[in-house]
């Protein structure tokens, strides 16, 4: 049988105000179209438990999406995009050296990344955010753990940027199977590698930089985990915050200094040093 996503298709002129309400239910992706917001789960339960929740304050009804039907469509409309020194193309086809921008000698080799059910091709806010909180550190020589991989994308642009190491972690099975996949896409990422873990299950690897784009409530509930996962001098960054959220994720991780902060699109991107 065909693998299919549990999603809830929802009419909200709020995607943002939709997504906090249903934080806890662990949503992995959305997708915006003309008639609202489409929203995935990682389980059948969790989607019919946000549904539960979103049923009182908006017109909202579940879906399972075929997962060829939703790699194609967004496929389809996805182009290169460029942060910074990094460029990512997310629809290489079946010739990815192809479709490969032309890029300075100077510059990183561009990272290609399928889309998947994970965040991570580096169109969502985001994932733009922490490529760009990753340009503001001097990786060259860094052990970097990115908490909650997805697609991998992360990971792989700690590589780039110089990390002698760089380890991606998700609870996700698909996920990790996502990000590895896309390793053999980028086979100059010879230092890079992708575990099942959970965050919640205990302590994580030490590394000196530690990424984290997870949710709002997760990263307060995380707090500790996170930093205690932070060599001393070490960078922790952040993102998959909402702006109304910053406030209770800065007090959450307070042992730690903002030294970056960025708001787009009413997402938050922050960097902290852990002395």
């Amino acid at each position: 049988m065909d693998k299919t996503w549990p999603a809830i298709d929802v009419r909200t002129a709020s995607p943002d105000l939709l997504l906090a309400l249903i934080d806890d239910f662990g949503p992995t992706a959305v997708e915006e179209n003309d008639a609202g917001v489409r929203v995935f789960f990682p389980t059948t339960a969790a989607r019919d438990d946000a549904l539960r929740a979103v049923a009182s304050t908006a017109s909202a009804h579940p879906v399972d999406v075929p997962d060829e039907d939703w790699a194609r469509r967004s496929q389809a409309g996805l182009q290169p995009v460029t942060v910074g020194k990094l460029t990512i193309v997310p629809n290489p086809g079946p010739n990815p050296e192809s479709q490969i921008p032309i890029h300075s000698p100077s510059l990183p080799p561009p990272i290609v990344i399928l889309p998947s059910m994970g965040f991570g091709t580096g169109h969502h806010v985001t994932t733009r955010l922490c490529l760009e909180a990753l340009q503001t550190i001097d990786l060259t020589g860094a052990v970097v753990l990115d908490v909650g991989t997805g697609s991998g994308v992360l990971a792989i642009a700690a590589e780039r940027l110089g990390a002698v190491r760089a380890i991606g972690i998700d609870n996700d099975a698909d996920a990790i199977q996502s990000a590895r996949e896309n390793l053999t896409l980028n086979p100059v990422a010879r230092r890079t590698d992708f575990e099942v873990a959970d965050l919640a299950s205990g302590a994580l690897p030490h590394a000196s930089v530690v990424t984290a784009n997870l949710t709002g409530a997760l990263l307060v509930r995380s707090s500790a985990t996170l930093l205690a996962a932070v060599g001393p001098g070490g960078t922790l960054i952040l993102s998959g915050l909402l702006a109304d959220e910053r406030d209770e994720v800065v007090r959450a991780f307070a042992a730690a200094a903002v030294v970056w902060e960025r708001e787009e699109e009413g997402w938050v991107g922050l960097a902290l040093r852990v002395d």
